[in-house]
């Protein structure tokens, strides 16, 4: 008579042994032969190339390789056991449905972090710009939601889910958000509209005309910049105001800055005189450019003074207001020294009085004496 445990025979339990073997040996020795394989062959062959995105795609396969292994080898064990009942067997196809789905998950979430790891780590860090360490952890983090969403209905459909109800419930609830976060939103474009335009980059001074704010931009980002004012004061503005504002970069396309006064001088002045005074002395004054040409220009006919623009350059637009102080202060001090005059503002009055209205005037002027 046969040996029967529990229903089955001695050679259906020794199947199930072997089953066992298979899957615990793959288990165990798996790891390593994968790492052997990885290791001594095939990085070996990559090492040789010029770049390290298949170093990072070595990387990828490592783990996924390593589940898909013990996944064949369970795989193989079950469809070595024959007399296992066909209910069984429909639930086991399931499962192995969802290991091999999960395998697959697990190397293209591993694809995309290291693809933009590497990206950060080889390529960013080379470029010019700093667009793309700005954008990228944003698009990584895009990427895997949408990976992750893709994977979740897929298995849904598999299992004959139905997700129409489903993805038209997210699509409601999506419109409902974009309408509550309509300024948040917003704020996200106008803030990727900025770092693919670059009207101004991180370190330029600025100026938003119409809130009436300038000083040094030191982060752009998606929602919001920040803008040290010189006073060090910290300005945060919604990306969405400067968008819809007129933006003034004095950093661009260099830190060379024109700076202009306005002067005033006496009607009767030899003009010629006057500006040859006024050049030679914005010429004198530390941090004008001496490459760069010093202008005095007449430029009307003011009521108390002829006006001239005196127009000159400095390197660096960190200075305009000290350099003010100093133009005005030389231009004031030669004109003196060359005894030009700058005169105030003065209005003659002039009154006009008839022959008839003499008395009367005697009267109000005497005290009615």
């Amino acid at each position: 008579m046969d040996f029967v445990f529990l229903g089955l025979t001695a050679e259906q339990w020794m199947n199930i042994g072997i089953s066992l073997v298979i899957v615990i040996a793959t288990a165990f020795l798996g790891r390593w032969i994968i790492k052997w394989v990885l290791d001594r062959g095939v990085a070996r062959l990559v090492r040789k190339t010029n770049t390290s995105l298949d170093d990072a795609l070595v990387d990828t396969v490592r783990v996924p390789l390593y589940m898909l292994a013990v996944v064949l080898a369970i795989d193989i064990s079950l469809d070595r056991l024959n007399f296992i009942p066909g209910v069984w067997t429909s639930r086991f196809d399931d499962f192995s449905y969802i290991l091999y789905f999960v395998i697959g998950l697990v190397f293209a979430w591993r694809f995309v972090q290291n693809f933009f790891d590497w990206y950060s780590r080889e390529i960013a860090v080379k470029t010019e710009t700093d667009l793309d360490e700005q954008l990228f952890p944003f698009f990584r983090r895009v990427a895997l939601i949408i990976l992750g969403s893709i994977a979740f209905i897929t298995l849904l459909g598999h299992f004959d889910v139905d997700i129409s109800a489903m993805v038209a419930t997210l699509g409601i609830g999506s419109l409902a958000i974009a309408l509550a976060a309509q300024s948040a939103l917003a704020d996200t474009i106008s803030g990727f509209l900025i770092m693919i335009d670059r009207p101004f980059r991180i370190g330029d001074r600025i100026q938003i005309m119409d809130l009436d704010t300038w000083g040094d931009v030191l982060d752009i980002g998606l929602r919001s910049s920040r803008i040290r004012t010189r006073d060090n004061r910290m300005v945060i503005v919604p990306n969405s105001l400067i968008g819809k504002s007129l933006v003034v970069n004095y950093s661009y396309p260099n830190d060379e800055y024109r700076l202009q006064v306005h002067v005033g001088i006496a009607y009767g002045t030899d003009l010629e005189l006057a500006r040859e005074t006024i050049i030679e002395a914005v010429k004198q004054v530390e941090g004008v450019l001496p490459d760069r040409k010093v202008e005095a220009l007449f430029l009307e006919f003011g009521d108390s003074a002829l006006i001239f623009r005196v127009r000159w350059w400095l390197d660096s637009f960190v200075d305009t207001r000290r350099m003010f102080d100093l133009v005005n202060t030389a231009v004031y001090n030669a004109l003196n020294t060359a005894g030009i005059e700058m005169p105030y503002p003065q209005m003659d009055v002039h009154h006009k009085i008839d022959s008839s209205d003499d008395r009367q005037i005697s009267d109000v002027l005497g005290g009615g004496a």
